[in-house]
């Protein structure tokens, strides 16, 4: 049964960068431990692009990151000193826990043209480890497991789903997952965690009678339910167990308020440092920007 139906809303980030944003929302702020829910692209960049569509250097605190390509490469660094790039159908994890800083550049699109794609999400930390050390993994397609049936090409992204499990180092109960669904092919979606979602990345999708198209999250009950393609579709599948309530300021996530203006005024006051080779820029609070931070992550 579909509890909700969330449309992304789309926003320009400024060069014709677009994303849609599915998490958080108004009537449902998380998914299990989903905080965030951000679709990218598809977007086409010429070689020579301007530096201004990078992701300058940025914080977090009190979640983990996962960035996911269906095409394209974003480099990573951090204030940890890993530089990483991570290109289709790998991850990377980065736990912000009690603070990092990283960019995202579009280095690979600057020196050769790409076709941008992919999700950026957020996911927020359990009561107890919101503060521990921060950390990133790499994980390439061997890390994460693939399955083949009927018409469905699926990879578990994170967590455990359909019996198997990522190496992704996940701190509660979560899965995962991208599906790649041909017409007329149907997918169950793991249940046995109390909240779950479909989101149809592109194509079209056909869940209890009724048809969505690309750019929509469907909320899911606790009954077993299944999704079927009916043109060729990509789709994500979420879910896990709630970890409580958070609040969510600019790219701080945090169970306490008072939490998110320590961290604020900590990055206010230059007291976080920036990543490693990629210190001569950095983006704002957004008050003090005189345009919408274009952090995805």
């Amino acid at each position: 049964m579909i509890e909700l139906v969330i449309d992304q809303d789309r926003h320009d980030l400024g060069g014709g960068f677009e994303i849609g944003r599915l998490l958080p929302f108004a009537k449902r702020r998380m998914i299990g431990p989903f905080v965030f829910f951000d679709h990218m692209g598809p977007l086409d960049l010429p070689a020579g692009i301007d530096r201004s569509l990078d992701v300058r250097p940025h914080p977090h605190i009190g979640l983990s990151t996962i960035s996911y390509l269906f095409s394209g490469e974003l480099m990573h660094r951090d204030s940890l000193g890993y530089a990483q790039a991570v290109r289709p159908r790998e991850v990377n994890w980065m736990t912000a826990g009690s603070g990092i800083t990283h960019s995202e550049r579009l280095e690979c699109a600057r020196a050769h043209g790409d076709r941008l794609h992919g999700i950026q999400a957020w996911v927020a930390l359990p009561d107890g480890q919101e503060e521990i050390a921060p950390s990133f993994s790499h994980h390439t397609a061997d890390d994460l497991p693939q399955w083949a049936d009927a018409g469905v090409t699926g990879r578990l992204i994170a967590g455990s789903a359909y019996g198997l499990r990522a190496k992704v180092d996940t701190l509660s109960p979560l899965f995962y997952a991208h599906l790649d669904m041909a017409p007329g092919a149907a997918a169950e979606i793991p249940n046995g965690h109390r909240e779950r979602a479909v989101y149809v990345a592109s194509g079209a999708v056909e869940m209890d009678g009724v048809r969505y198209e690309a750019g929509r999250m469907l909320v899911l009950g606790r009954a077993a339910s299944r999704v079927r393609a009916i043109d060729q579709s990509t789709v994500m599948l979420l879910g896990g167990e709630p970890v409580g309530e958070r609040f969510v300021y600019w790219n701080f996530v945090s169970s306490s308020k008072d939490r998110l203006a320590e961290a604020a005024a900590d990055w206010k006051a230059g007291r976080m440092s920036l990543p490693v080779a990629d210190d001569a820029e950095f983006i704002p609070l957004p008050e003090e920007s005189a345009r919408p931070s274009p952090a995805l992550s």
